[in-house]
C-alpha cells in the first residue's frame, strides 16, 4: 500500500505482456482496441504514472518542449504562455521556458537549443531565426514552430502587424482627425523584433489612402515600457502643434499615453484619442480602444501545430493567419469633441 504502481503491476493486472502496456504507452497500432482499453482501464484504476526517464530512453524523447520568448513578464508573453500551457496540460509534455531580456541571450539560447537533445521541440515568440539558426535547428531535426515572428523555411501562427496598423489609423480618421503621431519600439536587429515596424508600415498607408503623411516630428520610437511612453509622450504634447490622436504599437505604450496625459492636464479623449494594440485584460478595465489580436488563442494554436510535428517528417512550413478587431472604447473620440 502507498507504493507507486509500476509498469508490470499494469500488465499483471491487464493480463498482458510488459512489452504491450509499453506499446500502448507508445501509441503502437500493433494492439487491438480491447487490449488498448483494457490497459488503458487498469492504468487508471492503479494510477499508474510511466517514469518519464526510462520512458524517453525507449522512444528517444524527452518529453519537454521549449519555449523560447522575450522578456517573459510582459503581459503580452504572458497570455500566450497561457495558451501554449493550457494545451500542454493536455499532452505528455512540460513547457521549460527560456527567457530571453538581451541579444547576447537570445543567440546563447537560440544556440543551445539546437546543439542540444534536451528538448522534443521549439516554440518561439517574437523572436525569429536567423537563416543559419534555422538551418542548424532543420539539421538537429528539431521541429520548431513560431509565434509572432517569421521565416520563410519553419510554420508559423502570426497576424498581419500592417493591418492591424491600418485598422487603428483608419478609426481615428473616420473620427477626423489629421493630426496623428505613431509611438512604437525602438529598431534592433539583433532581437529581430518586426511587429513595431510593421505596425507603423500600417499607420503611414491608412494616411496615405487621405492624402496625408506620418510627419517625422509626430513619430516616437524607444525602448518598451510605460515610463518610456510617458517620455515620449510629454515630447509629443510640447510640439507647437501637437497630435490630437496617437496610434501605439502595444497596450502598455497606450497606458503611458494616456498617464502623461493626465499628468500634463491633457483630457483623454476629449483632446487627445489614444489608441492600444493587444487588448490585454487591462485595456477593457481603463476603457482603452484597442486592436485585438487573439494572444492566448495563438499560443494554444501554435503548440497544437508543434505537437502535431513531433515524431513525424516535418514536412512543408504552414502559416496560420489569425484574425484582428479594432475594438472601440473611451479613449477616443471625434476630433474637437
Amino acid at each position: 500500500m502507498g507504493e507507486r504502481a509500476t509498469i508490470g503491476d499494469v500488465a499483471a493486472r491487464a493480463g498482458v505482456g510488459v512489452g504491450t502496456v509499453s506499446r500502448v504507452l507508445n501509441d503502437s497500432r500493433n494492439v487491438s482496441e480491447d487490449t488498448r482499453q483494457r490497459v488503458l482501464r487498469v492504468m487508471r484504476d492503479l494510477e499508474y504514472r510511466p517514469n518519464r526517464r526510462a520512458r524517453a530512453l525507449s522512444t528517444g524523447r524527452t518529453q519537454s518542449i521549449a519555449v523560447i520568448a522575450p522578456f517573459a513578464t510582459e503581459p503580452s508573453v504572458v497570455e500566450r504562455l497561457r495558451g501554449i500551457s493550457h494545451v500542454l496540460h493536455g499532452s505528455d509534455h512540460d513547457l521549460t521556458l527560456l527567457d530571453v531580456a538581451t541579444p547576447d541571450q537570445r543567440d546563447q539560447q537560440y544556440r543551445a537549443v539546437a546543439a542540444g537533445d534536451r528538448f522534443d521541440g521549439l516554440l518561439a515568440i517574437s523572436l525569429a531565426p536567423t537563416d543559419e539558426e534555422a538551418k542548424q535547428l532543420a539539421r538537429a531535426g528539431l521541429p520548431t514552430v513560431l509565434l509572432d515572428c517569421e521565416h520563410p523555411d519553419l510554420p508559423r501562427v502570426v497576424i498581419d502587424d500592417v493591418r492591424g496598423g491600418m485598422l487603428a489609423t483608419r478609426h481615428l480618421l473616420q473620427l477626423g482627425h489629421r493630426r496623428i503621431a505613431f509611438m512604437g519600439d525602438v529598431a534592433d536587429d539583433r532581437f529581430r523584433f518586426s511587429a513595431s515596424v510593421r505596425r507603423r508600415e500600417g499607420c503611414e498607408l491608412a494616411l496615405q489612402a487621405y492624402g496625408l503623411t506620418l510627419e517625422e516630428p509626430f513619430v516616437r520610437v524607444g525602448p518598451h515600457g510605460r515610463a518610456v511612453a510617458h517620455r515620449l509622450t510629454d515630447e509629443l504634447l510640447a510640439l507647437p502643434e501637437p497630435p490630437s490622436a496617437i496610434v501605439t504599437a502595444s497596450d502598455t505604450r497606450a497606458l503611458g499615453v494616456i498617464e502623461a496625459a493626465n499628468s500634463a492636464g491633457v483630457r483623454v479623449p476629449q483632446e487627445l484619442s489614444v489608441v492600444g494594440f493587444d487588448d490585454l485584460d487591462v485595456a477593457a478595465y481603463v476603457g482603452l480602444t484597442t486592436v485585438r489580436q487573439p494572444l492566448r488563442a495563438s499560443g494554444g494554436a501554435g503548440a497544437r501545430l508543434l505537437l502535431e510535428r513531433i515524431g513525424r517528417p516535418l514536412g512543408a512550413p504552414v502559416e496560420q493567419m489569425l484574425e484582428l478587431e479594432l475594438v472601440p472604447r473611451r479613449t477616443t473620440a471625434a476630433a474637437g469633441a
